[in-house]
């Protein structure tokens, strides 16, 4: 049993440095079986946290917002909480708790429900498909670029409602946001330089501002001619504030590229490795459900969330004092022994797959989980029907990030199906 002030020798999960190069699943694995709900110090002045790394347990602190609150201290490791003006400015949907998140989350749902997602599948089936013969017709490309970036940015700008002339330019903007530990994407990086200036920014990223300012233009020319779209709804509403609606846009347009794109990037790496299952789904193609759960908890995209604990409480037999962060790792259960079988081993059979890809449950349940699994499944089918062969030709990037599980570069040939 863990205890607070006690950690586990030698285990690293926050560097940047070692996400730019690996998944530290062998440090997670001994977490699982040593230390589940360990107790880790940060060297950042902060106050330290607790490690899930369970499936079960991770479930079971999102499907209690009472106990595991998403608003007191936010869902970075940053403790906003030590500072009230930050806490505010750079709060998101993501930073509330019923009944105020079911306030927000209300005003777009119906647009993200599965019947309504299910209505855009016949633009991700063109979009994904003319994406593929492009990049067959090149041979070898670097995916994330040519494939997976893509389709999730086309989708998503669709959705809200942003013009094809402003998607590349925006979403250039959001990756600066969310990546803003890879110098690859930000000129700024959180852990290495002074970001005081930005601390009421998201993220602590100057970049959010021209997302905000793009939001506040696109609302405008909705409110003068309103279409079918997302931003025409909020911008129609009077639910938001001006603030509540610049981060609710940030937070949407981010949301609805990165799950999509990991999962994609990470699901052609796989299918190098496991071969066997690209020919097992073009043999089988009702397996097409299942293969997309398994990419999408073979990806996670998303590494960890945080919640801070309201009152003295109990997880696994270990003590939790109020006031305490309580850090979720999705990379960590996603890969739990006791949930999967063969965890480490691509199964586009796989059934069942209680991944927590989309968060496990509860309240912050992955408001675009239809729309992920739309794209996925669509791609899939798509590869195996085009696709013959798929091999890496260099070595994979990863994005500098223990938030977002990413690759950046993915050099891959492709060959047409004969």
């Amino acid at each position: 049993m863990s205890r607070k002030g006690a950690m586990m020798p030698d285990i690293q999960i926050l560097d940047n440095d070692i996400w730019a190069t690996r998944v530290p699943h062998s440090e997670f694995k001994m977490l699982r079986a040593q230390d589940p709900v360990s107790w880790f110090d940060e060297p950042d002045g902060n106050s330290g946290f607790w490690a899930i790394t369970r499936l079960d347990d991770l479930v079971a602190v999102h499907r209690d917002h009472r106990t595991f609150s998403s608003q007191v201290g936010g869902t970075e490791l940053e403790e906003l909480e030590r500072d009230p003006e930050a806490r505010e400015a750079r709060r998101t949907m993501l930073e509330t708790d019923p009944p105020e998140h079911t306030r927000i989350r209300k005003l777009v749902s119906r647009s993200f429900t599965r019947r309504a997602i299910g209505k855009w599948e016949t633009t991700a089936r063109a979009l994904i498909s003319e994406t593929i013969d492009g990049a067959l017709a090149e041979g070898k490309v670097d995916f994330v670029d040519a494939v997976a970036r893509r389709l999730p940015i086309q989708m998503i700008s669709k959705l809200l409602g942003v013009p094809d002339r402003d998607a590349e330019e925006l979403f250039h903007w959001a990756d600066s946001v969310v990546y803003h530990a890879d110098p690859d994407f930000s000129d700024v990086l959180y852990d290495k330089d002074d970001t005081d200036p930005y601390r009421l920014l998201p993220f602590r990223s100057p970049n959010s501002l021209k997302v905000f300012k793009y939001a506040q233009q696109l609302a405008a020319e909705k409110e003068r001619r309103p279409e079918s779209d997302v931003v025409s709804m909020l911008a129609a509403s009077d639910e938001l504030t001006p603030l509540e609606f610049q981060t609710f846009f940030l937070l949407l347009v981010i949301a609805g590229n990165e799950t999509t794109r990991h999962s994609l990037s990470h699901g052609a790496l796989a299918l190098t490795e496991f071969p066997d299952q690209l020919h097992r789904l073009r043999e089988s193609p009702d397996l097409i459900d299942t293969a997309s759960e398994e990419i999408l908890r073979w990806a996670c995209p998303q590494i960890h969330f945080r919640r801070t604990a309201t009152c003295d409480t109990t997880l696994a037999g270990v003590p939790i004092s109020a006031g305490d962060k309580v850090v979720t790792w999705y990379i960590s259960a996603n890969y739990d022994e006791s949930a999967f079988t063969d965890p480490f081993t691509l199964d586009l059979g796989r059934d069942p797959n209680p991944h927590v890809t989309f968060g496990g449950g509860g309240p912050h349940i992955c408001l675009g989980a239809w729309l992920a699994r739309l794209e996925v499944r669509v791609f899939l089918e798509e590869v195996a029907r085009r696709i013959g062969r798929i091999h890496l030709e260099g070595e994979p990037e990863r994005i500098r990030s223990n938030f977002i599980n990413g690759l950046k570069y993915l050099p891959l040939g492709l060959e047409p199906s004969r």
